[in-house]
């Protein structure tokens, strides 16, 4: 998406404003959702007059400039989906999640020739942008994935009458059309598999708690230590962020806090790449001394030293299923009658380190 000096951004100079006002100034002005303002741009009925007349003068006011060819093409489909991905590239990249959901999206979307369009939404700004973008009428859907509790993203989409799948979920009563992996169940069967090898002391490695895989997963844990008749301990829960760096500062915080401990479970082979290494500074020795489990099953499990046992969630399915889902949603409500969300099994596939 190209774009001038000033494009989503308005300046003041003298008391006037200079540069191109966005969406998000004009709903402020008018007084109503970025939505509304969208719908009056593209001579939307689901109007009411008083706000029509609110936006009318928002846009005189500020002087904004709808894309007129985008209007154009707004009773048009467009045969391009956008898959849209908080992160920064160097997470894209290193990261076998984030690549295996863009194989599964760009190889359902390309047997129904529509094309992809990756975006990665890091700041304030680019979201703005990205909005922009999107009232603009320049794709038929939205695909979100790694999607956190409070991300206003999601319901923006559906304001802007735009069908949206998530990869994941932002809370357990998720409004909007997900497709998600059994991330309780993740928890559980990695702790059933530790405490059946004997091992007492089990730890973990939390995600980010603002999201749902990891509060999840998390829950998953604590089930599967009372299910073994385990005493619950808190020293033993420490919070990572889904990345190698916070794999290792997580184990460094639970080795200070309980040297005891005998296993660990990590809610990503990320992080539990991670956590080996600070065992092996340690000279903990895996599995010997400490076990270690992971989730995803990604090329990272089985190229670990000695090979990773982990939650296998199957990750090109989930990306795929949301691209068919959001392509009925395309389609028309007789299509899209399908259940809102799907939740994808997880399967426990066991190697050297546990």
């Amino acid at each position: 998406m190209g774009r001038g000096p000033h494009e989503g951004s308005t300046k003041v100079v003298n008391g006037r404003q200079s540069g191109r006002p966005t969406l998000e100034e004009v709903a402020a002005r008018a007084g109503v959702g970025r939505g509304t303002v969208s719908r009056v741009i593209n001579g939307s009925p689901r109007v009411s007059e008083q706000a029509r007349q609110a936006v009318h003068r928002a846009i005189e006011e500020l002087g904004y400039v709808p894309n007129q060819a985008a209007r154009a093409l707004a009773g048009s489909r467009t045969d391009a989906i956008a898959l849209v991905i908080p992160e920064t590239e160097a997470r894209l990249f290193a990261e076998p999640y984030f690549l295996d959901i863009i194989r599964g999206v760009s190889a359902e979307l390309g047997e129904a020739d529509k094309q992809l369009l990756l975006t990665l939404v890091r700041t304030e700004r680019e979201r703005q942008r990205f909005e922009q973008y999107l009232a603009a009428q320049r794709v038929d859907g939205v695909l979100l994935t790694s999607v956190h509790a409070d991300d206003p993203l999601p319901d923006l989409v559906r304001e802007l009458g735009l069908p949206v799948v998530l990869g994941g979920r932002r809370t357990a009563d998720e409004s909007a059309a997900y497709v998600d992996s059994d991330n309780t169940g993740a928890g559980r069967a990695a702790v059933a598999h530790l405490a059946a090898r004997g091992r007492r002391r089990i730890a973990t490695i939390t995600g980010p708690l603002d999201m749902y895989a990891a509060k999840a997963r998390l829950d998953g844990y604590r089930e599967g230590i009372a299910a073994a008749g385990l005493e619950p301990d808190e020293l033993l829960v420490s919070t990572g962020d889904f990345t190698e760096d916070g794999g290792r500062r997580a184990m460094r915080e639970l080795l200070a806090r309980s040297p005891g401990l005998d296993a660990v479970f990590a809610a990503s082979d990320v992080m539990a790449a991670g956590a080996r290494g600070v065992l092996r500074e340690a000279g903990r020795r895996v599995p010997e001394d400490v076990a270690l489990v992971g989730v995803d099953d990604s090329a990272v499990a089985r190229l670990m030293d000695p090979p990773l046992t982990s939650v296998r969630q199957p990750i090109e399915e989930m990306g795929r299923t949301m691209a068919r889902m959001v392509l009925d949603r395309i389609a028309g409500p007789a299509e899209a009658a399908e259940p809102q969300w799907r939740v994808l099994p997880t399967t426990l596939v066991l190697r050297d380190s546990s």
